[in-house]
């Protein structure tokens, strides 16, 4: 049987490493085995699948995930936790074989062996967005996804056309996913406790509307929209589209006066395929 770690133990192993959680890489630590359960639950783990970690700090849901049955795949760039992590799951009664530990950065992996199905991570909030659209790029045997991020990055992950918070990372998470949130967590179940709360966003993966190229295309007009996101599109869009920006937004049926705020991914595809 499978145990958690709860914070008697999470500092147990933080002192074993002499481990100062830093800022620079978004260290915070969970440590309340009933948050690890809700996590995993609304991830909608299964037993039998490998799921994909980044991340795994000490362990806490990485255990979570095994004692649901699922294999782990984790990845670590902080050395000191990726060769800990083996041994502390086989003493909290992970069963062989069901961990594989990958000491990298996550903008970085190219390859997951065992093409895991699931996302589940308590993403660093310097980097959520970054990885988490690099992750759903590399692997397309992601099915879902159900990540904690900040607040603020969430809300704007899960946003859509014509809210306030809509931009760049809402357009390109919802090309490939619906993305939505998936309820709060306290600040009370880190270690250390931060000074920012906590959301889960959960992702399902649908079919890209395009091509690889025309991603590229796409995703290339959403930085420039939202790189000048008070100017109209056909002033933010000239630089990517040329002087005939105004008739190739036309006639993709996008209104040139409008901002990038207004228009969700379709729109942008549309803008692409017509230019």
């Amino acid at each position: 049987m499978v145990r958690l770690l709860g914070p008697a133990e999470v500092r147990e192993l933080a002192a074993r490493l002499d481990l100062s959680p830093t800022k620079r890489l978004g260290q915070n630590f969970v440590h309340d085995p009933n948050t690890v359960r809700k996590i995993v639950a609304a991830a909608d783990v299964r037993p039998g699948e490998r799921v994909v970690e980044i991340g795994p700090g000490l362990g806490s849901l990485t255990l979570g995930i095994i004692e649901a049955g699922a294999a782990v795949t984790a990845v670590e760039i902080d050395e000191r936790l990726a060769r800990l992590l083996p041994e502390t799951a086989s003493a909290m009664g992970a069963p062989e074989g069901s961990l594989d530990v990958v000491r990298a950065d996550a903008m970085e992996v190219q390859e997951l062996a065992g093409d895991p199905t699931a996302l589940v991570a308590n993403l660093p909030y310097n980097v959520s967005v970054p990885v988490l659209l690099h992750f759903l790029e590399t692997f397309p045997h992601l099915e879902r996804g159900l990540v904690m991020v900040q607040s603020e990055v969430g809300e704007r992950l899960a946003a859509r056309p014509g809210s306030k918070v809509y931009g760049g990372p809402s357009a390109k998470a919802a090309w490939y996913a619906d993305v939505r949130l998936a309820g709060g967590v306290s600040r009370q179940i880190f270690w250390p406790v931060p000074n920012v709360d906590s959301v889960l966003v959960r992702l399902d993966r649908h079919e890209a509307p395009g091509s690889e190229a025309e991603r590229r295309r796409t995703f290339a007009l959403i930085d420039a929209a939202f790189g000048q996101r008070r100017k109209m599109l056909r002033q933010s869009l000239s630089g990517v589209l040329g002087p005939d920006a105004s008739a190739v937004i036309l006639t993709a049926g996008v209104d040139p006066t409008a901002r990038g705020e207004t228009l969700g991914v379709g729109d942008f595809l549309a803008i692409a395929r017509a230019g």
